[in-house]
């Protein structure tokens, strides 16, 4: 049975999920932010640029019968492509070759992305659904990020419903291990300088 939705987040608040806020004292919130016009369906700059910096985020699948099923997608900045303001798309790299995302696709177009900033404590979610293009070489490859050693299968483009930001609360603290050697690198580097300049003071200072 489907559900007629009339704002965004419908997506999300099916009327069992606000039968729930209702009985737990949120649903006058969440109302008002509906009467605004729900959740956002569209990319747009704040967006764009928060999707351009990730390296990594989970992409969600369910069978005809439900069963879910979350994936780990990752690559370098700016892997992850806006085709339009309602269209993302990657490449799909080869990997294990379960290919239960794909299975999952084909019969069950719903999809989720979800975005995760540790340093930042920010997080994105978006609904949506996905298809998998297998036979667009020009496409994959022009979805590839350049230079990055994986070998590329197949495309995937996700259509956006609707998304919406999560509070901080919670998110922990995490810096990726390359910021974190670049910054090391710089303090050695600035601690190399410091101690060079202190020993041409002390060598001016030095008595003869």
């Amino acid at each position: 049975m489907t559900n007629t939705q009339n704002y965004s987040s419908d997506v999300a608040f099916t009327p069992a999920v606000k039968a729930i806020q209702a009985r737990k004292g949120s649903r006058g919130g969440y109302a008002h932010m509906e009467e605004g016009g729900g959740w956002r369906t569209e990319i747009d700059e704040a967006l764009a640029a928060f999707i351009g910096e990730q390296t990594s985020f989970f992409l969600a699948t369910a069978t005809a019968n439900g069963q879910p099923y979350i994936q780990h997608r990752g690559g370098p900045a700016g892997f992850i492509k806006i085709l339009d303001k309602s269209t993302l798309a990657f490449a799909d790299f080869r990997g294990n070759r379960q290919y239960i995302t794909q299975g999952n696709l084909t019969e069950n177009p719903k999809a989720y992305i979800f975005l995760i900033d540790y340093v930042n404590r920010r997080r994105v979610k978006i609904w949506g659904e996905a298809r998998v293009v297998e036979d667009d070489p020009t496409l994959t490859a022009s979805l590839m990020p350049k230079d990055y050693k994986a070998k590329p299968e197949q495309a995937i483009l996700f259509r956006i419903t609707a998304w919406d930001t999560n509070c901080p609360q919670h998110i922990p603290l995490k810096f990726d291990a390359a910021d974190v050697a670049e910054a090391i690198a710089a303090r050695d580097t600035r601690i190399t300088e410091l101690e060079a300049e202190v020993a041409q003071l002390k060598q001016r200072l030095s008595p003869n």
